[in-house]
Parts: structure tokens; sequence; C-alpha cells
């Protein structure tokens, strides 16, 4: 059919356009007519000693059913992550002697309605004794004020990479003419997708159904059944069955979930829960939170010669995804540049906030924004222009997997390619020139131009593997079940463009499932970029066993031998070698069988794939308020074959807002006693479509052998480069006042701030 490559408009987009999604809240099921709403007492202090809980007042409001603490619920703590982190901080379900961030669950009310819950759950009194609050990851590495008595240290998880032969004690910058030192501050943010956690359950007949807002609902189904202990057989959860976006936290479980689930089995009365954009703020895991010590060296004309990334990974209370994501920040230190000698290490440690998880790009934009903030102080050190010092760094052309002093291996790339690329469609001398002219005007409104090239991992470090299966219905359509489970990304377009072409069958024939454990038992769930790379080569391997089975049914309908029946994509029939008159449709072998026709197939990856790109952007600061105002953003991203060109440009212009929005906007703060001051989206800025220009795309392209689509991630590569360009290039454009470095978000405040103290230096 000749799908691939085309700009298909997305066949899932008309319900959401007309207001028809379906998402957890306003879930439409017979089963919850009657159903009781759970709403959750949370900590409101940052640190202390459950000294009491006083439910009485609670328990006896209109439309209670049960307001429970702890020692009402005999449920499991939460293991630490994977086994890898420190085996003495686990989280319980609900607090019994010891709160650690606000927001932490204190007691479980349980109602007739919303509301009548809502009014229950604030009439619960509890009484904490303070304790001491550490919310700075550099006191709390000192381990002086414990989160975990027993654990005796604040630290969950050490790792470390180093090039080969570079230890601890190596001088790593001899023979540096230049080394430059800068310490950054990659700020902790909240994730604020589009639909909040939400969780309804029933119990009926020894099995739990349960909806949830979540990306992995096999993940969700078996840490169910392990949490409850019960068999995966007895749980059946379902992806929405819309999800409001996810961006990385909703990757894994939370207690709420859990406990929704166990209420609906205590009291055989099925449960609703969603929170508020308030509990959102503090209940839905954090990202990024890095604080980085980075050294640069190399010589006068350029050449880097060593590079030192130390970091410190705020985990928040309990050591979740994000304990462990400085692992793919070391994996990714070097970025694009062939740099001989490098040293990383991170060190993630507890605080009395929110705990960490993934967030787009999930460790590796706090890659990039150290080594491209460090490009451009090396260029100024030596005084070399930043895209002409990217260029004599970057890695040359490579077409086979290479390994890079960090220890990973990349699959291909073209790193000066894309940079030329830049260069050729946006006039770089016309903007120096104006710039130029600026600043000799002393115009209050000055021009900053800033470059990122940037490379990160998809598919994870170990690629991993994702499930699919295809069915031939009795009308000649077919079914795609896949184990992605999509939350605006585009699958059911995409899963669909790929069954066309492969079976060679109408594009609107075919439905695409995804997100029931009942219907998809087995999968893997999306996160990290990994969907087309495996989900989708996992359609397109279960296509060819696919039809290989119907290959058998033609030779019998056909009465011809196995070995001689042909298949033709372009049409969609089998045929007889040789005669393809002797042929027959989908729709023929649908007619003539009893049965479904159905192949299951599981698609391991080759490994992971290194989408990368280069970005440019272009602001406008006013000197005079620090007001800063993206005037064109322009980028070349390369994620490989590209199956549709209209999602994948609408990856990049999320990622890109997402990655700008960082940089200008956004951060979430406490106060000194562990009280968050951004809880609301009052209170915590991100931008409006208003606030950005047209993005400037242009495409490239790599093959990759890492899988068969030949396909690289591209959901989060936008975020990758955007945030440390744009950084870039605020700095950039505040030279004239000296200013070396400004940590993000760079709003008005901070820019203004920083001139002011700059003249007064002056």
């Amino acid at each position: 059919m000749g799908m691939l490559g085309r700009s298909v408009l997305r066949s899932e987009d008309e319900k959401f356009l007309l207001g028809r999604g379906q998402y957890v809240d306003n879930l439409k099921d017979a089963r919850f007519a009657n159903a009781l709403h759970v709403v959750f007492v949370k900590s409101q202090v940052a640190h202390g000693l459950i000294k009491s809980i006083d439910v009485s007042d609670a328990r006896q409001m209109p439309g209670v059913h049960a307001v429970l603490t702890a020692e009402d619920i005999e449920l499991p703590a939460i293991p630490p992550l994977w086994g890898i982190t420190h085996p003495k901080m686990f989280r319980e379900i609900v607090a019994s002697k010891k709160v650690r961030f606000v927001g932490e669950i204190i007691a479980v009310v349980i109602a007739e309605d919303r509301t009548q819950a809502t009014d229950a759950a604030a009439a619960v009194i509890e009484e904490i004794e303070l304790l001491e609050v550490v919310i700075d990851p550099e006191l709390s590495i000192k381990d002086e004020l414990l989160l975990f008595d027993d654990a005796k240290t604040n630290v969950t998880y050490i790792a470390s990479r180093n090039s080969e032969g570079v230890t601890d004690e190596t001088d790593l910058f001899v023979g540096c003419e230049v080394v430059v030192h800068q310490k950054i501050i990659n700020q902790r943010l909240a994730p604020c997708p589009l639909e909040v956690r939400a969780a309804a359950s029933t119990y009926e007949n020894g099995r739990v159904h349960c909806w949830l807002s979540t990306q992995t609902p096999q993940l969700a189904r078996d840490t169910i059944a392990t949490q409850l202990n019960l068999e995966k057989s007895a749980i059946h959860v379902i992806a929405g069955p819309d999800v409001g976006g996810g961006f990385g936290p909703k990757d894994g479980w939370y207690p709420e979930e859990i406990l929704v689930v166990w209420a609906s089995m205590k009291f055989s009365r099925p449960m609703r829960w969603v929170e508020t954009r308030s509990e959102s703020m503090v209940g839905l895991y954090h990202g990024r939170g890095q604080i980085q010590n980075v050294t640069i060296g190399g010589l006068s004309n350029g050449k880097i010669l060593a590079y030192e990334l130390k970091v410190i990974q705020d985990a928040g209370a309990y050591p979740s995804l994000g304990a462990w994501l400085p692992e793919l920040t070391l994996m990714m230190a070097t970025g694009t540049y062939e740099i001989e000698k490098v040293r990383s290490s991170a060190v993630s440690v507890m605080t009395n906030t929110t705990p960490m998880n993934a967030y787009r790009g999930a460790g590796r934009p706090e890659a990039t924004a150290a080594i491209e903030r460090m490009i451009d102080l090396f260029s100024q050190k030596i005084g070399l222009d930043a895209f002409e010092c990217r260029r004599i760094n970057a890695i040359s052309k490579f077409e086979q997997p290479k390994y890079v002093a960090t220890g990973a291996q990349y699959d291909s790339g073209d790193y000066p390619g894309v940079l030329a690329k830049l260069r050729e469609n946006v006039d770089l001398v016309a903007l120096r020139k104006e710039q130029d002219n600026r600043r000799a005007s002393g115009d209050v409104v000055q021009l900053g131009i800033g470059f990122a090239l940037y490379v990160e991992v998809t598919g994870g470090p170990s690629a991993g593997s994702e499930n699919a299966a295809i069915e031939l219905l009795e009308n000649g359509d077919f079914n795609i079940y896949t184990g992605t489970s999509p939350h605006g990304q585009g699958h059911a377009t995409t899963w669909a463009m790929l069954g066309s072409d492969y079976l060679g069958v109408a594009f609107e024939t075919i439905n695409v499932i995804h997100g029931d454990t009942d219907r998809v038992p087995e999968g893997v769930g999306t996160y990290g970029s990994r969907s087309l790379q495996l989900g989708g080569s996992a359609v397109v391997h279960t296509a060819q066993i696919f039809i290989e089975k119907a290959k058998k049914i033609a030779s019998e309908l056909l009465e011809a031998s196995y070995a001689d029946i042909e298949f033709d994509a372009q049409e969609g029939y089998f045929y007889v070698a040789g005669t393809p008159v002797r042929n027959l449709t989908w729709k023929q072998i649908a007619k003539s069988i009893d049965f479904r026709l159905r192949a299951d197939g599981k698609y391991d990856a080759k490994g992971a794939t290194f989408p990368y790109g280069a970005h440019l952007a272009v602001v406008d600061i006013d000197t005079e308020t620090g007001k800063v105002s993206v005037r064109s953003f322009h980028s070349v991203d390369d994620a490989g074959r590209i199956i549709n060109p209209l999602i994948a440009d609408g990856q990049r212009h999320g990622g890109i807002a997402q990655g700008i929005s960082q940089a200008l906007y956004e951060k979430f703060e406490y106060s000194e006693d562990g009280a968050p001051l951004t809880s609301t989206l009052v209170d915590y800025a991100f931008p409006s479509a208003a606030e950005f220009p047209n993005f400037e795309l242009f495409d490239s392209a790599t093959s990759t052998s890492a899988n068969i689509l030949g396909v690289k991630g591209i959901g989060e590569s936008g975020t990758i480069g955007s945030t440390v360009a744009v950084q870039n290039a605020v700095i950039d454009g505040l030279a004239r006042y000296g200013i070396k470095h400004i940590d993000m978000p760079l709003t008005p405040l901070k820019v203004w701030c920083a001139i002011n103290d700059a003249e007064q230096i002056k």
C-alpha cells in the first residue's frame, strides 16, 4: 500500500477533538454505578514522627464508610528500586511511624461521594512531632540529618564511568592549556500531564478489574499482584481507556493505586479515586534535580582533551527510578564529542521532597546540558566561536556501532553532518552581524544565539523486547495487539500504517488494541522513546509470522504445495508461484475458515539506538526587565527512518516546547522547612503556545541496524537539545556584561539580577 514515510493524519484524534476521550475519572461503566470514592489524607509536614491520628470525628460524618490508618491496612512496604538502591529505604503504603515529605499518605477515607470523602479527610486530626528537614542534596550527602535511621546514610545509589585507563587518582587535565570549571544546577521539575493520576477498581468473582492512568499496564498488573499477594491472572488492568499524558512518571505505580484496588477487595464495592492538581504537583513523582560539578580541559586551538562530571542526584524522600537515572547521565556524559580522557561519577541522596522519577529525556537532557554548557564556556575562554568548537570536536561520521569514552556503544551517527545542515539552512553570518550591531549601539533588547549538538540513548541501555499479535477477523478486517501503551504518541495510526504496508491491506481495515492486560497479556509499555523501534518492530515481526501461517491455509485452499505459495504485499493476496491468477485475498481466507487466524510475536531488539541532532535558538533579551523571548528556533533531528513525518514532527514540537519551558520558566521549589512553594499552576510556571515561535525543523536520517525497521526514538529528542540551546542563547546575549553562567530557569528576575550585579561590579 506504500503508506510508510507518508504524513498520515492521526486516526485517533477525532474523538479527542470532539471531546469524546474516555479517561479514568469519566469512565462510563455500569459496574461503577454504586462506586465508593477514595480520598487520601496527606502529610502537611516534610519530616516528622507520627504521634497519633484521630479519625473518630471523620468516621461519624455523612456518607463515610471507612477511615483507615496504617494499623488498619496490612500491606507490605514498597521495596527499594530493583534491589539496587539502599536496602533499608522502604516506603510504607501508608505511613505508620514517620513521614518524609509533604504529600505522603497517612490515612485513607472512603465515602459515598468525593465531596463527603474530602470533607471527612479534612476532619482527620494528626499529631506529628516535627523533625529537622533537609531539602538540599549537598547538605544531605553529609549524613548529618538522616531520613532513614536504620540506613545510617542518605546515600541510596552510587555510579561511575571512566574512560579506559582513567582512575580516581589520574591527573585528568595534565597537558591541557585551558581548564574551565562550572557548577551547574539542573532544576527539579513537576511533570504536569494534562490528566492527573486516577484509578477505578472493582472486584468480581475472584478477579480485580482496575482502570489506571498509566504508561505500563502490564507492569502495574504485576506489581499489584505482588503487593496484594495474588496471581497475575487475578488482576485485569486497563490503561485509561485513554491516558492524558505521562512524560515518564506514570511508567510505574503508586501507593494510591494499590490502596484503591485493595479497598475494592476489602469492602466488596467498586472504588474510584482521582487526585486534585495540587495533590498531583506533590504526589506525581518529579524529574531532573541534579547538581553538577563539571570541568573541561583542552588546547587553545579548540581541541578538547579531558572532561569530568560529578553529579549529585536529588532522589527525594524514597528511592524510585530517579535515583538510578544518573546512570544514563554518565553513559551520555561526552555527548557527540571525541574526548580521550573522561571521569564521571554520581551519588543519589535522599531529601524531604517528592520522590524523583523519569521525566521526558530521563537523565539524558541532564548530560547534554552539562557538556553543551561547558563547550560554550570553553569556547568563550579561548576566544573561539561556539559553533566552530563543536565542529572541531564532533565525532566523525560512522555507520557501524562505535564505542565512546564512557563505554556506551553508539549505533550510527553523522554529527558534523547535522551541524552542516543547520549552517546551510540558517544565516548565522546575518545573525552575528545583527548581534554585533545591537551590542555596539547599546540596544535595550540584546540578541542571543545558542547552539546544542546532542545525542541520546533510546530503547534503554539493554533495549529489551516488546510483544504484538495480529488477528484476521471474520469480515476480513484485522486486529493488531500491541504491548506498547500510548498516551498521545499516535500508535493507533502508526501501527495501522505498518500493518497496511506489510499485510497489503487498507489502513482503515486495521484496529489497534492496547492497554488492556486481558487482551494483551504480555507487554512492556511506553517510555524512553522505545515504542516504534520495539513495539513497531514487533508488529512487523509478527506480520511475518502471520503471513507464514496464512500461507499454510492458502496452500490447502489453492490445492498447491506450501513451498509454491507466494504473498504479494502490494496487492494483499496469496498466489501460486508462476500463476498469479490463482490467488486468495485476506477476505477470501477469512470466509473460508471457521476460526480467527492469529499470530503472536515477541521482538527482541539488537541494541539501543542513539538519535541525535543540532539545535539553534535565537532569543531577544529585554535588559531593562530581564524578559527573554524566543524569536526563532531551528532544529535538525535524526531519528533514523521516519514512518510518519507528521507524527514525528509533532513529537519534535512537543519536546522542544518542554525543553524551552525548563530553560525559561519551570522550577519546583520548597521552603527551608520542606513546604512546597509551587504546588499549584498559579505558582508553577509553564508557557502556552503564545510564548513559542514557529519551530523550523530540518530532516536528517541515518540508518541503524539496531532493529528491523531501522528507526530510532523521537519522543524525547526535542527536549534533549532545546533546553541548553536556549540557556546558551540567553547567556550569549548577555556576553557584553561579562556574564558567564546563569542557572535555569532563566526567569526575568534572575536575568535582571544578573545584569544588575554585573553592572555594579563594573
